[in-house]
């Protein structure tokens, strides 16, 4: 049985407030560094062998519901699966969209080098851009990623590099190398997630996902090129799904050049020479554009209505607001501030390393907001600064914190049974640490019937172009986001200078 969990707003203890600061943007820029330190070397070999497509794209999908129970891999798989689809919020039940995966994976597997594994399929309920692979056969692709894709043979591209690496055990190896952890094939990048006590706290607590080594992800390309070319697919949609996902890195970067929030490129740099390599290797099926099918009327008629961005049970992100629904609240970040609703709590990233973090927790015994704000959970907090305040009609509290070289500023606010809590972190002495705390206060509030009743989901929309509809008029009908024109052209692959024909199919997000 897969596991499913509903996740309501967070109720675990929130991380010291000196924790706050180790995902900031200095920190980045050191991991944006490393990831782009990596020299793909010593791979001509790699092309020595040519393979010829035989293996048509199935229509019986070939989706299991158990990996072999007797394998120690698959033992690892199921071991940690329950954490991989809790921390990714659960799995993502659509029958079309399943189907549709079912049918990529099952081409894929009909031509995988042991035809004796399995793998099981799961949609993760997330709208990070990810997908990776346990031990055992257990795969993995957000909504996310779907919702990027433009045609079934980029899934695939991303399918059959995960599924390189489980029949080359590649996550055997790693386990062997560095026993106290269990392996996968992604580091989960978290904006302020915490100190290092913190990290390791959280990796324990949702399996730590790590990258594979260089060679071996080399290793993973060459076999996922094979298995595209071999069942029939575009074997240059690896690299071309590459340099979709590098765009919409840097589209939403809050510092394009050294932010690294695309969970799939965080553990997969998406170097020049990877790219070139991979379109190297698929010239052994052809030239590009002459080869394989692409799969694109099938996919974008399976992934019409697919939920794009926050789900319901997560609240929803519209340009400086969040609001949440069923618990009836909602607040502003300043402008030129961006919004993560993450799975540990809401965050924002501002201007001058400013940030905000953002959760709930159940409010039990603490009638007295100011007991309860210096009651240990957060470190460093000044007592003299505690005063208790109202928040539009609700009862709340503030105090100030200070750790290392940040300020903070530490409120709570209680509604009905729930404590919601804001931590703003600044560099010292930063008059945004006031300005910052002071636009949260005066904006959080309670919902509306009215503004509940009309939150509604964003979705993926598949729309053909008229005669009259042009690259403007279309993106003009994107609801729900900024920067309409920027985000129509991405998740369409459009090129700068692209030009609409009547019949054309694309995707928008509406509700």
């Amino acid at each position: 049985m897969m596991v499913r969990k509903t996740r309501t707003m967070r109720r675990e203890a929130i991380p010291a407030v000196g924790t706050i600061v180790r995902a900031l943007p200095g920190w980045r820029v050191l991991s944006a560094l490393l990831l782009g330190s990596a020299v793909l070397s010593g791979c001509q070999s790699i092309f020595d062998q040519a393979y010829t497509p035989n293996v048509s794209p199935s229509d019986s999908p070939q989706i299991v519901d158990e990996v072999q129970k007797n394998d120690p891999r698959a033992q690892m798989g199921a071991r940690e699966h329950p954490r991989i689809v809790a921390s990714y919020g659960g799995e993502y039940r659509d029958a079309k969209t399943e189907r549709l995966v079912a049918r990529i994976a099952g081409a894929l597997t009909a031509v995988s080098e042991n035809p004796n594994q399995s793998f099981r399929i799961t949609i993760l309920n997330s709208p990070a851009i990810n997908a990776f692979a346990l031990p055992g056969g257990y795969l993995y692709v957000t909504r996310g990623l779907l919702a990027l894709a433009n045609d079934a043979s980029e899934v695939a591209a991303v399918l059959s590099h995960e599924m390189g690496h489980v029949t080359a055990n590649h996550g055997i190896e790693r386990q062997r190398r560095e026993e106290a952890e269990v392996i996968a094939s992604r580091v989960v990048a978290e904006v302020l997630s915490s100190d290092l006590a913190g990290k390791q706290a959280l990796a324990r607590g949702k399996l730590r996902l790590a990258a594979f080594s260089r060679q071996q992800e080399l290793q993973a390309d060459v076999i996922g090129v094979r298995m595209l070319g071999e069942a029939g697919y575009d074997p240059y949609a690896a690299a071309r799904f590459l340099d979709s996902m590098a765009a919409y890195a840097r589209y939403s970067a809050v510092d394009p050049d050294n932010d690294q929030s695309l969970d799939f490129l965080s553990s997969h740099p998406n170097s020049a020479q990877r790219v070139d390599l991979a379109r190297r290797h698929a010239r052994n099926f052809g030239q590009e554009g002459t080869v394989g099918d692409k799969g694109r009327d099938y996919y974008i008629a399976g992934i019409d209505g697919l939920l794009y961005g926050d789900s319901p049970q997560e609240g929803y992100v519209r340009g400086q607001t969040f609001m949440h629904g069923s618990l009836g609240i909602r607040f502003d970040v300043p402008p030129d501030f961006r919004i993560d609703n993450k799975v540990e709590a809401v965050l924002a990233t501002g201007p001058g390393e400013t940030a905000i973090r953002f959760d709930g927790v159940a409010a039990g015994d603490n009638d007295n907001l100011s007991n309860y704000l210096t009651s240990g959970w957060v470190a460093g907090l000044q007592p003299e600064t505690v005063r208790e305040i109202q928040v539009n009609g609700m009862p709340a509290a503030t105090a100030r914190a200070s750790a290392e070289r940040w300020d903070f500023d530490v409120t709570v606010i209680r509604v009905d049974n729930q404590i919601f809590r804001f931590l703003t972190a600044v560099p010292k002495g930063s008059p945004a640490l006031q300005t910052t705390a002071d636009t949260l206060r005066t904006t959080f509030r309670r919902m509306t019937p009215q503004e509940i009743a009309s939150l509604k989901p964003l979705r993926v929309r598949i729309v053909t172009a008229t005669k009259d509809d042009t690259v403007a008029s279309l993106s003009a009908r994107m609801m729900g986001t900024d920067r309409k024109l920027d985000l129509f052209k991405l998740i369409n692959a459009l090129p700068v200078a692209a030009t609409i024909s009547p019949g054309q199919k694309f995707k928008i997000i509406s509700e």
